[in-house]
């Protein structure tokens, strides 16, 4: 490659990696809320007796709302004028009270009826995204405007996705948790784990908001133009709302990657349930202490290689470009999920790992490349709208992966049902049913990924014109 086509990162764009570390942590706070939701949900079908058709309506739902919250919050932030910025009071305000609600959420009574803990949950469900909406959102945002570079914006989503995914080697643990002998039963598991949780979120998530600063935070217009602003219509401002809001989604190469990662992340979500019921009752029998420490050692594993794929991914994306480091991490991720209907086996149960350290190179390539091109896609529209809108690009984004995961969501408990998969059965569950569980947690995520692939084949966004695209924005506005 030239020199026009591999840029060397200078000094001045450099981020010190103690404020990476610290960046990092936010994305800590996002997967371990992330994961601990999704992975504690399966409490209300194994404790509490909910049918799993209602456990994945109970996890879509709630999602659905991101529709409005996330570009909203996205438009909010982008345009919040404020001695501490555009992004950080939210993330401050943020941490601290989803940490709260995550907490309340979980504290179940025993002995109430499934229309108790269905409304229960779904109201909580949707008063802890709205929380968390506020906290993620800006979050995302201020990482989109850390650097200028091509490069650094590399390094630091995989200092932050490495960071993030040490959450993934913690929750694979929480069902294992939950059962306890230290607790009376599951339910009460739940609810102590939470506190736990909630309570690191708190700490942790604030971080973000107190040491990092904002490269933009003066862009926007002045206070008198804010108050001006703040003074019209409301209509005016819905209207520029969904003027963004449409622009944003029409951009092709921000479509391209938001439809890629609709279909590996989804894919994968899919089926995330299906691997402790296929570990629990296929391998193990139905002997759920024993299979869910499985579950914990090959979530462990895949967490672990994990932290070493990013590493790679981060470095490979800089010799090769981003596109050609998403090929090579997500085709190796089909090859391990692949590998499942061969290795997860009653005949020998440690072979479930084997497919651990391969399927990982999907997830952590995907969310270590994907922010960084992203954070390029803001630069490119920039250029033609003339605004930064961080914040309704990284909204948008992870809404169309929420959208998807709560679609996904529902959509295997309506799989597990189809399956003919009843959990009175224990592990004396039909062979046909047991056959559609294994197809469906090794092929579905499989195909997805093949066709993100070829979706992000055409994405334009090279090297060489980011940093064209650089030169031309800091030539309009000035370097600094």
């Amino acid at each position: 490659m030239n020199a026009s086509t591999h840029s060397v990162t200078a000094p001045e764009d450099r981020i010190p990696f103690h404020l990476k570390l610290v960046y990092g942590l936010g994305a800590f706070v996002n997967n371990t809320l992330a994961a601990a939701i999704g992975g504690m949900i399966i409490v209300l079908n194994l404790g509490l007796g909910l049918s799993p058709a209602l456990v994945g309506l109970l996890g879509a739902l709630p999602r659905l709302t991101d529709a409005i919250t996330d570009p909203l919050m996205g438009y909010i932030t982008d345009n919040t004028r404020s001695r501490w910025g555009r992004r950080r009071p939210y993330i401050f305000v943020g941490a601290i009270t989803v940490g709260i609600i995550f907490v309340l959420l979980w504290q179940l009574p025993l002995g109430k009826s499934d229309s108790y803990y269905f409304w229960y949950f779904l109201i909580g469900s949707l008063i802890f995204y709205l929380a968390y909406t506020v906290y993620a959102t800006p979050w995302v945002a201020l990482g989109y405007e850390l650097t200028p570079d091509y490069h650094e914006r590399t390094r630091l989503m995989g200092v932050q996705n490495f960071i993030g995914n040490i959450a993934y080697m913690i929750s694979p643990y929480f069902l294992a948790i939950m059962y306890a002998e230290a607790f009376e039963n599951e339910v009460e598991g739940a609810a102590v784990l939470a506190m736990i949780i909630g309570a690191g979120v708190m700490v942790l998530g604030v971080l973000p908001a107190i040491f990092l600063r904002e490269r933009f935070k003066d862009t926007t217009d002045d206070d008198g133009a804010a108050a001006e602003e703040a003074g019209s219509a409301i209509a005016r401002n819905l209207k520029l709302f969904f003027r963004g809001f449409v622009t944003t989604l029409k951009f092709a190469p921000f479509l391209k990657l938001c439809i890629a990662t609709f279909l590996v992340f989804n894919g994968f979500i899919l089926i995330a349930s299906f691997q402790p019921y296929v570990i629990i009752y296929y391998v193990f029998g139905g002997d759920a202490e024993a299979g869910s420490a499985f579950v914990g050692h090959s979530g462990l594993l895949q967490a672990v290689t994990g932290l070493v794929v990013i590493a790679f991914v981060t470095w490979l994306a800089t010799r090769v470009g981003k596109r050609r480091a998403f090929f090579f991490s997500t085709g190796i991720s089909m090859v391990g999920y692949a590998l499942k209907w061969f290795c997860y086996t009653p005949d020998n149960p440690w072979l479930v790992l084997i497919p651990a350290p391969l399927m990982a190179f999907g997830l952590a390539g995907l969310f270590t490349l994907m922010p960084s091109m992203i954070c390029d896609v803001v630069d490119c529209d920039e250029v033609e709208t003339y605004e930064r809108r961080e914040g309704m690009y990284g909204s948008i984004f992870w809404w169309v992966v929420k959208l998807g995961q709560s679609v996904a969501i529902f959509g295997g408990g309506l799989l597990l049902v189809a399956t003919g998969f009843d959990v009175e059965l224990g592990g004396n569950q039909a062979p046909e049913s047991i056959t559609l569980m294994r197809l469906c947690d090794a092929f579905i995520p499989c195909i997805a990924s093949g066709i993100a692939i070829w979706a992000i084949a055409s994405y334009s966004i090279t090297e060489e014109k980011a940093h064209d695209i650089r030169m031309l924005l800091e030539e309009r506005r000035g370097k600094a």
